[in-house]
């Protein structure tokens, strides 16, 4: 499938909204809730199988997914903040928790995202920290952008964790 081209066209959630999606271990789509259909702007059939990367946006730094996938794998939850390309080209910001759903036997079923809208305060400090990082990327790939991410979080003494979790507040 074709990714859209960026419109700068802004989509907001409400205070209540949630989006629910899950992936397969590859990270295709198998369930989406009406909210994500919605705002995607896919119809459900364009959205169940495809890659859930079809939301990418181009101004999501790649380290981001990079630390949610290693931690999901892992068993471990973690929480994110993610700008998602709609199939029209606009764009919405979500505060997203990302899980793995375990099976009977102890192994990973599927991955499960709740996302909700994010907060005021992080949506002043995640847009410019996630530019920084792209830059980073840019010119000395993913790695680049993780070692800026991690002197800026040490810079501020703490984890990844307290500083998503402090702009949410």
């Amino acid at each position: 499938m074709k990714r859209p081209a960026p419109t700068g066209t802004e989509r907001f959630l409400k205070e209540d909204d949630f989006i629910v999606s899950k992936t397969d271990l590859k990270g295709r789509i198998i369930y989406g809730n009406k909210m994500f259909i919605k705002i995607s702007g896919y119809s459900e059939s364009e959205l169940l199988g495809a890659p859930h990367s079809i939301l990418r946006h181009p101004d999501m730094p790649k380290i981001v997914f990079k630390l949610l996938w290693d931690r999901i794998q892992n068993g471990e939850e973690i929480f994110a903040y993610v700008k998602n390309l709609c199939k029209d080209g606009g764009f919405y910001w979500v505060f997203a928790n990302v899980t793995a759903t375990p099976a009977p036997d102890g192994s990973t079923r599927d991955y499960h995202s709740v996302r909700r809208k994010p907060s005021a305060k992080a949506l002043e400090v995640i847009p410019g920290l996630y530019a920084q990082l792209l830059e980073a990327e840019k010119s000395g790939g993913m790695e680049a952008s993780g070692r800026l991410l991690n002197e800026i979080l040490n810079e501020k003494g703490v984890s990844y964790d307290e500083f998503v979790l402090s702009l949410q507040q």
